[in-house]
């Protein structure tokens, strides 16, 4: 009787259910707590730059707001006047042709260099690397003052090249807004390219061999093979590269303005300037919950149409 109540005793407790790799449940809600609180700076941070600022720009948008202060509460107003604004309608045709030449060019291009890169010894890998992503880590606005010199009526070095000494790249209409397109091209193609080397390196060369053994081409060995190991990266690129877009301001407000004649107005640019220049920051916040739903719209258009479980 005693032995039995001894063996009882030392009994060993209960460990959680384990789950499907062998741990106990207990153990499994210790690791995502620990992990939360690692998260937790971080989540706050989001939370309280990222999140509330996007509540607070979705009330002001209902609002008749300024610097002044709060005048009254005004409704769907500034949507009906933003509808209504051929500004705005100029911004978005503008945005929307920048996103669709910068976002794919950028992405091809980042892929096609960076497939090459890849190939090569890794000392010249690491030099081509740190070149491409040299515009990355010097600022958008080092690389706009460097165009704007590149670009200057009389100075410049495309006039001199060109033959073509007094015109205004900038201030033409027809030749602003592609020129814009090519600057917002060279400050992002450094990180797709990087991640692209990075991606490459990671597609598994036993099945790349196994596919030129049975007689694949390079292109159905990339088109079959390697293209979808890079969907996540692509996916990845297509997203970022496409919100950077929509949100071009630094090179036009160091370069155009806007101007000539809204030939270069984005949607970005046009929430800048009705804040701070036009003092109707309801307005500026009507445009931002749109631009916000517009690149929502687009980003889950490529989630959508990229067709990746990762």
């Amino acid at each position: 009787m005693a032995q039995n109540t001894l063996t009882a005793e030392k009994k060993p407790k209960k460990a959680g259910k384990p789950d499907a790799a062998g741990r106990s449940r207990v153990l499994v809600m210790q690791e995502t707590r620990a992990a939360y609180l690692f998260l937790l700076p971080s989540l706050l941070f989001f939370v309280a730059f990222v999140v509330v600022p996007m509540f607070i720009c979705v009330i002001y948008s209902f609002l008749d707001y300024s610097l002044g202060g709060v005048k009254g509460f005004a409704g769907l107003n500034n949507y009906i006047k933003l509808f209504a604004d051929p500004i705005f309608h100029r911004g978005f045709l503008n945005t929307v042709l920048i996103v669709l030449v910068a976002v794919p060019t950028v992405t091809a291009f980042s892929l096609w260099v960076g497939s090459a890169i890849y190939k090569m010894h890794p000392f010249s890998r690491s030099l081509f690397r740190c070149v491409f992503y040299l515009p990355v880590v010097t600022g958008s606005v080092a690389i706009t003052v460097v165009w704007k010199w590149i670009l200057h009526p009389y100075n410049g070095v495309l006039n001199f090249i060109t033959g073509t000494n007094g015109f205004d790249w900038l201030g033409n209409a027809s030749t602003a807004i592609w020129f814009i397109i090519l600057i917002l091209f060279t400050t992002s193609i450094g990180q797709p390219i990087v991640l692209y080397v990075a991606a490459l390196g990671n597609v598994d060369t036993s099945i790349l061999e196994a596919a030129q053994v049975d007689g694949a081409t390079k292109l159905q060995v990339f088109w079959k093979v390697t293209w979808p190991s890079l969907m996540p990266t692509t996916l990845y690129v297509l997203v970022i590269t496409t919100i950077n877009s929509f949100q071009c301001f630094a090179l036009i407000q160091l370069l155009t303005k806007g101007g000539p004649s809204n030939s270069t107005m984005t949607i970005m640019y046009q929430v800048y300037d009705t804040a701070y220049r036009l003092n109707d920051l309801g307005y500026a916040n009507a445009i931002g919950v749109i631009l916000a739903i517009i690149i929502a719209v687009f980003s889950a258009l490529q989630f959508k149409l990229a067709k990746t479980d990762n």
